[in-house]
């Protein structure tokens, strides 16, 4: 059948995918070769896109309550409730809260109806927890919201600077193009208070102190003061610089208390420096290290402002670079999605209220910003907004007290949930539950983080009542009174409105704008080939300020809070290399699963061993928040008394390793942004009395009601690893129906039960108190064997079994003692070589570092 060219679903790479479709929901995957942003390359999520299209978990009609509804009774009941508490309330009293996860079509709508229509700022989106403070900064400095950088500049600069970015699990692809350069010439560096697979391969690491980031860029801005670096013509003719500025930037030759702040070596600190200095074409990306930061748009500025001063930017291989997090968390910000932006890079001055009111013949055009997101549950909770709308998004998992979003949820007058998903932890608190198209059912635009435009296309029908949220919120903007404004019948026609706002009296003040493609017919939108709006940006030294300058801003080392004795460790969070966000999608791979079964927290032995914490017991991370129960693993790659979690588990997939329940509700004053990256925490040893696992044809009717359990998909089913307290016979309860076969060792406490469906495996639940669980792989195997092994409760075949270990390659799936047995017994030297032999690390790269630390331990082991 015919490939259609669409675009990924996953992170702010955005690459270009070649899907084949092979039946009513199958899908081959491939790179496309022709798209600028990847080249043919994909990662291990782009990679296994086919294993996550299937219908399992769907939402396929309109829900009001637990009823199935007619589309016409839902969109009604939606409009006459926002309508009813418009009228009583005003408009301030809903909100929409939106997400990265929409085509920049669906968020164009929604905004436009929440700004121009209903009159109220209040929609926000789950991008302003990744990149608002970038968006800050870059209006801070430049006068409008630019990423001045594209990926080219990685492939001719000298100096790459990684700051909290684990670019190699986060954006492997931009990772690949990264190391290709470094292997030619190039020199890595990477700051990032852990020690990531990204840092294990950089030339240098910078462990520094979270949240001290300002100290260590205005340190370097003095340092290349001091050493002549500053380009001051650059700067007399295209830059303001501040009264006083330079004073507040601090002593060059001061290296030791930049490096006590930092808590790094001044010999390294050095070096960073002189490297940095000597070395004009360095292209500094960052993401949410800064970002995630109660200081992030600082943190922004004082990046931009190393790039400013020094002349780096405009030009080839130089440049502040913020990578995204989201697939269209940047055609969102184009089209306005952010409640502290109108559309098109226009923020609340007057002037521009006006004009976008008179493009959109709006009656009610919102005069000022709205709600940011956590203010917006906050505001929830508090009963102010008395409806809300959420699209494509999981609060009550992502914002930071997830707890109390909960209750926020649950308290609000009327929820409304669009979604792909029929059941997350935010939509059992809706009152209507709208079933949206997903990815490969939908058509439109995103924009990447280098500001390439691509299209996503269906290549599946949309199964069931689904429908394109651009539809949804169209056909909810007509029956609120408004059909003239919402005439939408297709997605190019809102992408031509869009494109003749962003030129509408513009006059070259922004430099975002789409004149060329407004008049672009249905034909030329459904051929769009990707392209990169605003060339090469402030290469003429002009920008979009009132008087064409940037601005260098004045910013300073906020105080870093001392460890208190309640809670005298530090949470960090972020994510796994193969999942994505609240895993509704990756979730349904069996073989992005492999890599982390379970959500980890990451501790330093130091810590462990004080506080009596083994690697792989279970951990209780503690903040004032919340609490959650992790898997513990002992790390030396995290500081001491600092903590590591993953954000991706759900009330659906554990009843633990809940990230979200531990942050504070606080947030950047200037961006909004929510600080994930330094939240006081203690952590505790919790002991249990038995340990197992269920595997299961299918799904488990319900969750395991334990202390500790977390589910993963497998290949024709799903497996749950459990630990807990109590009598562990209740498990039982759990299984399916079926002819059962038990083993019980009481003195043990040992219990192995598997349950047959004519003669096949269907399910087996294995618990022990002190023996050893065997290897589930096999046993999972079964689930697909038309008859089952005579040897089930011995949980594996008769003989030899081979152990491939944990999986280290999700794209090819290659376990850890597959490669280490082919290291030793091929006497394998190098990465190639174990690509050579295995394939591991030939596909998306992201597992290449943990290959060439294998290849280090091998090898020390050797000489032991």
């Amino acid at each position: 059948m015919t490939s259609v060219r669409t675009t990924c679903a996953y992170c702010g790479v955005g690459c270009g995918v070649l899907a084949t479709p092979t039946g009513e929901r199958g899908v081959t995957i491939k790179g496309d070769p022709d798209h600028p942003a990847n080249a043919g390359k994909l990662c291990s999520k782009g990679t296994h896109l086919g294993e996550t299209i299937g219908l399992e978990g769907r939402l396929l009609t309109p829900m009001i309550g637990q009823r199935r509804a007619s589309w016409d009774k839902a969109l009604d009941l939606v409009a006459r409730r926002f309508r009813d508490t418009i009228a009583q309330y005003g408009p301030n009293s809903v909100a929409f809260y939106v997400s990265g996860q929409l085509l920049t079509e669906d968020y164009y709508v929604a905004n436009k109806l929440m700004k121009g229509f209903i009159g109220s700022a209040n929609i926000d989106t789950n991008s302003r927890l990744c990149m608002a403070s970038a968006v800050a900064g870059h209006t801070r400095a430049f006068g409008e919201d630019i990423v001045p950088a594209a990926y080219d500049d990685l492939d001719v600069a000298d100096l790459i600077v990684l700051v909290g970015s684990n670019t190699a699990w986060c954006h492997p692809i931009v990772y690949q193009r990264i190391r290709a350069r470094c292997e030619a010439d190039a020199k890595l560096v990477v700051i990032d208070p852990r020690r990531t697979e990204t840092a294990d391969e950089a030339d240098l690491h910078l462990a520094i102190r979270p949240g001290t980031d300002v100290a260590l860029m205005n340190g370097l801005l003095a340092w290349c003061r001091d050493a002549g670096v500053v380009d001051h013509d650059y700067l007399t003719r295209h830059v303001a610089t501040p009264d006083a500025f330079w004073d507040q930037v601090g002593d060059g030759s001061d290296l030791w208390s930049v490096a006590r702040t930092c808590d790094v070596s001044p010999q390294d600190l050095r070096r960073f420096f002189e490297l940095f200095a000597a070395t004009p074409r360095t292209v500094t990306l960052f993401s949410q290290g800064v970002n995630q930061s109660l200081s992030g748009t600082d943190q922004v500025n004082a990046i931009t402002n190393l790039h400013l001063a020094t002349g780096r930017i405009g030009k080839p291989g130089a440049a502040p670079f913020s990578i995204t997090g989201q697939p269209n968390a940047m055609g969102g910000r184009e089209v306005g999605g952010l409640a502290s932006s109108l559309a098109a890079h226009m923020d609340f001055a007057p002037e521009n209220v006006a004009r976008v009111g008179r493009f959109w013949a709006a009656p009610n055009m919102a005069t000022k910003p709205g709600l940011k997101a956590v203010d917006l549950f906050r505001e929830l909770g508090t009963g102010r907004i008395k409806a809300l709308w959420v699209m494509a998004t999981n609060p009550a998992v992502s914002m930071p007290d997830a707890g109390s979003v909960r209750e926020a949820l649950a308290a609000c007058p009327f929820v409304v949930v669009s979604d792909v998903v029929a059941t997350t932890d935010t939509s059992v608190h809706a009152h209507v539950r709208l079933p949206a198209a997903a990815w490969g059912e939908k058509d439109g635009t995103v924009t990447n983080s280098d500001r390439t435009i691509s299209r996503q296309r269906a290549f599946l029908a949309a199964p069931g009542e689904a429908k394109p949220d651009w539809w949804i919120v169209s056909q909810v903007g007509r029956r609120m009174g408004w059909k003239s404004a919402f005439p939408y019948d297709r997605p190019a026609e809102i992408w031509r409105e869009h494109c003749r706002l962003s030129a509408y009296e513009n006059n070259g003040a922004r430099l975002f704008a789409l004149p060329g493609h407004a008049a672009k017919g249905n034909a030329e939108y459904d051929a769009m080939t990707p392209f990169r709006w605003g060339g090469t940006p402030f290469a003429d030294g002009r920008f979009s300020t009132p008087d064409g300058r940037a601005r260098l801003i004045p910013v300073e080392q906020k105080p870093v809070a001392a460890p208190l004795k309640q809670w005298p460790m530090t949470l960090n969070t972020g994510r796994y290399r193969d999942q994505w966000h609240s895993m509704t999608r990756t979730g349904l791979s069996p073989k992005l699963a492999r890599h982390r079964e379970e959500p980890l927290v990451e501790i330093h032995p130091d810590d462990a061993a004080r506080l009596g914490i083994v690697d792989g017991g279970l951990a209780r991370v503690s903040t004032p928040q919340g609490d959650s129960v992790f898997r513990a693993s002992v790390a030396a790659t995290q500081r001491i008394r600092e903590l590591f979690v993953p954000i991706h588990w759900t009330d659906r997939t554990a009843t633990g390793g809940r990230a979200g329940l531990l942050p504070r509700p606080l947030a950047d004053p200037i961006s909004g942004q929510p600080g994930f990256k330094s939240t006081p925490v203690r952590i505790e040893a919790v002991a249990t009395e038995w340990r197992g696992f269920i595997v299961v044809r299918g799904e488990l009717a319900r969750r395991p009601d334990c202390l500790w359990a977390t589910r993963v998909a497998v290949p024709c089913g799903t497996a749950w690893d459990m630990a807990g307290d109590g009598d562990a016979a209740a498990l039982e309860a759990l299984l399916p129906k079926g002819q059962r076969i038990e083993a019980i060792d009481s003195a043990r406490g040992s219990r192995r039960i598997a349950i047959l469906d004519n003669g096949r495996l269907a399910a087996v639940l294995f618990v022990t108190r002190d023996a050893t669980l065997p290897p589930r792989d096999w046993l999972v195997a079964q689930l697909n064997e038309p008859v089952a092994a005579p040897t089930l409760l011995a949980g594996r075949a008769p003989g030899v079994q081979v152990d491939r270990g944990p999986i280290v390659c999700a794209c090819f799936d290659v376990g850890l003692k597959t490669i280490l047995t082919a290291i030793a017994d091929q006497h394998l030297a190098d990465v190639p070589a174990i690509g050579a032999a295995l394939n591991a690390g030939t596909n998306c790269g992201s597992c290449r570092p943990a290959l060439a630390k294998l290849l280090v331990t091998q090898g020390s082991a050797h000489v032991a």
